[in-house]
């Protein structure tokens, strides 16, 4: 069994655009893939937790999604990180498509993507976190009963300015995944003084 970190995409690992249906717009914050490589070396599971309700909005299909994934595994692949599983849930409330428009246990705070995760992976989910810049994020964490960790990017700075400046739920207010990957480390125990 092993911790793992459930990070989000869109804000957190790779700018928000909006609904990302063009492999073009992908913009990868600077830090993403050394924040990710300090995960995998400290032994945590990485996992992208994203609400893709654009699918079933129709803004873009399930294969574009799959391979868009594809490719964002491989640029992170050659830099030297891995993640170890992706998820989405390709429901919303307003779904064009309507075997989408369910109320279903995957939609973000809800924790069906980490029971999903739980299922594929050696998951130790008391040692376990959540990353992300949404209120949902944060209740993805509290819905599976561990930490969640609020970054300023992507709409992290907007929904903390709505929120008071305090993130109800939130462990931790980070700049941005690098500083939440930090903290996770300090929390986990790391550096070792025996490594």
């Amino acid at each position: 069994m092993r911790p793992a970190v459930f990070i989000d995409r869109d804000g957190t690992m790779v700018h928000d655009v909006g609904y990302l249906s063009r492999r073009e717009d992908v913009r990868w914050y600077p830090w993403t893939m050394d924040a990710i490589r300090l995960l995998n070396r400290a032994g945590f599971l990485v996992c992208v937790t994203t609400n893709q309700g654009g699918i079933g909005l129709g803004y873009y299909d399930e294969e574009f999604l799959l391979g868009l994934h594809e490719d964002m595994a491989a640029t992170i692949d050659a830099a030297g990180a891995r993640i170890d599983g992706w998820f989405y849930c390709p429901h919303h409330p307003d779904a064009v498509v309507p075997s989408l428009r369910i109320d279903c246990d995957c939609r973000k705070p809800r924790p069906g993507m980490i029971r999903q995760a739980m299922a594929q992976l050696p998951i130790d989910l008391p040692k376990s976190f959540v990353i992300g810049d949404k209120p949902a994020d944060v209740g993805l964490a509290a819905s599976a009963g561990i930490r969640g960790a609020m970054v300023r990017t992507g709409h992290g700075e907007t929904e903390l300015r709505r929120a008071g400046g305090v993130m109800p739920g939130a462990a931790l207010v980070a700049e941005d995944l690098m500083e939440a990957t930090s903290w996770i480390l300090r929390e986990s125990g790391f550096p070792r003084e025996d490594a």
